[in-house]
């Protein structure tokens, strides 16, 4: 019986390394990055519909704030969404580091200006959100500056991953520059609890529960998805493309492109 049970993980292993090995392929990716796009795609639009209708005409207005505070919907999965894809590009540069493996470079490439196009609608939300919340649009908060701070990192990483020609030496001199830069992660999302900010403390993920009303929070975690699957439509999307460029000389592409 025992023997038996040390068989299964085994094969369990195999099988997932071997689904592993597979995803590494150019190829497979490209034609299961295919595949998936639609469903991330067609669900990101729904549930942003969604979002919207509960967030800007379902939900009852902050008894502080009145409706100002509705652009929430739009500023909050922004800012989630600037930690998300930094962290995973930082990740995939990792990985493309450490094992060396072209397609995990390729999705941190595609991560960078999405994260920042991410981070500079945080940005923006949040300067009109400050204006009538605090009587200006922008102020040197902890929190404010930590994520101009995250904008700036993803410039750069944008700004040398274009000053390098060749595409694995810019790989690897970029994935250094986002693995130092996660050191902003952890500081822009306890800025609020190490330092007296103007900026809010955290409503949703908090102990004890959210301190949000259900009416607001279904909505704003129906936006959060929405962003996230429009992330990862849009990651795919560009990573298809730079596997293409990259395996332009390859038999496969010239298949796929229907070339001779």
């Amino acid at each position: 019986m025992a023997q038996r049970e040390a068989v299964i993980p085994a094969t369990t292993t195999r099988r997932l390394w071997t689904w592993f090995h597979r995803l590494a392929s150019p190829r497979y990716f490209y034609e299961l990055a295919g595949r998936l796009i639609p469903w991330f795609g067609w669900a990101a639009a729904v549930l942003l519909a969604a979002g919207l209708y509960g967030g800007l005409w379902l939900a009852p207005p902050d008894y502080q704030q009145g409706d100002a505070y509705r652009i929430i919907f739009i500023h909050v999965p922004a800012a989630w969404m600037s930690l998300f894809a930094y962290v995973a590009m930082a990740g995939a540069g990792f990985i493309g580091l450490v094992w060396r493996i072209k397609l995990a470079e390729v999705v941190a490439r595609a991560c960078a200006p999405l994260g920042a196009s991410f981070t500079l609608l945080a940005l923006c939300t949040g300067s009109l959100w400050g204006k009538p919340m605090w009587g200006a649009y922008w102020v040197w908060d902890a929190r404010l500056t930590s994520e101009l701070v995250l904008l700036f990192l993803y410039l750069g990483y944008i700004a040398l991953d274009a000053a390098i020609e060749d595409r694995r030496k810019a790989a690897r001199a970029t994935s250094v520059l986002a693995l130092v830069g996660v050191v902003d992660i952890p500081i822009i999302h306890y800025s609020v609890e190490w330092w007296h900010t103007l900026h809010q403390g955290p409503t949703v993920f908090k102990l004890g529960g959210p301190s949000i009303s259900l009416d607001m929070l279904v909505p704003l975690l129906l936006m959060v998805v929405a962003f996230k699957l429009f992330f990862f439509a849009m990651m795919l999307v560009r990573a298809r493309t730079e596997v293409l460029e990259r395996e332009v000389n390859s038999a496969w592409v010239r298949e796929v492109v229907g070339e001779p």
